[in-house]
């Protein structure tokens, strides 16, 4: 999963395949950040990574769960403003909470006004950014949650910069196969019927 900070999107077709994939590890699920090299990186306390200013607790916080999906963004860390790659690691019961209490963009504009958590639907990438045929979720979590979020969610912080930018060095010389072994496993995420039927997974 990873987290981004910014203005709200579009949801994605309803026609196409809607999962959630995540990178598993041995107890909570891990997302990914990207922060610009301008700015200090989270410093280390109590044992764990934290974000700390400029991280901002005033504006809406994605998460978005794929690691393609980040790198066609970013292109591989390159973009100005986004070239540091964060893996972020959140609790299972904080992934949950968001789920639960999510509402997706193309929602009634009542419900959308009064949700502490948005959904929306973009296109999962391929190795070299080509949009497949299905769609990753993007999760944005409201000013209400976001300290909670930071504090209570996020157990760990890790920069993967160099790893992302091996990667993209491996695809633009011509070794897609070894890049590919070096990709974050991602798997799907199991959900309860009510979520699945509410936020259109499938």
């Amino acid at each position: 999963m990873e987290w981004h900070q910014e203005s709200g999107g579009v949801a994605g077709c309803v026609t196409c395949r809607f999962s959630i994939r995540f990178a598993p590890t041995s107890t909570p699920g891990r997302s990914w950040s990207i922060r610009p090299t301008r700015r200090p990186l989270p410093i280390r306390r109590w044992g764990h990574g934290r974000f700390v200013p400029p991280f901002s607790f005033n504006r809406m916080t994605w998460i978005k769960p794929s690691f393609l999906w980040l790198m066609h963004r970013s292109n591989w860390a390159q973009k100005p403003g986004q070239e540091r790659i964060l893996a972020v690691r959140i609790t299972r019961a904080g992934w949950d909470e968001a789920l639960a209490r999510a509402v997706l963009t193309t929602a009634d504009p009542v419900a959308m006004k009064h949700a502490a958590v948005y959904v929306q639907w973009d296109p999962e990438r391929s190795l070299r950014g080509a949009a497949l045929n299905h769609r990753s979720i993007q999760v944005g979590v409201g000013r209400e949650l976001i300290r909670t979020f930071a504090e209570n969610w996020v157990v760990d912080l890790a920069d993967i910069t160099p790893r992302a930018r091996k990667i993209a060095e491996m695809v633009r010389g011509g070794q897609a196969a070894k890049a590919q072994r070096l990709l974050p496993p991602e798997r799907i995420y199991p959900v309860g019927q009510d979520t699945a039927r509410r936020l259109r997974i499938t």
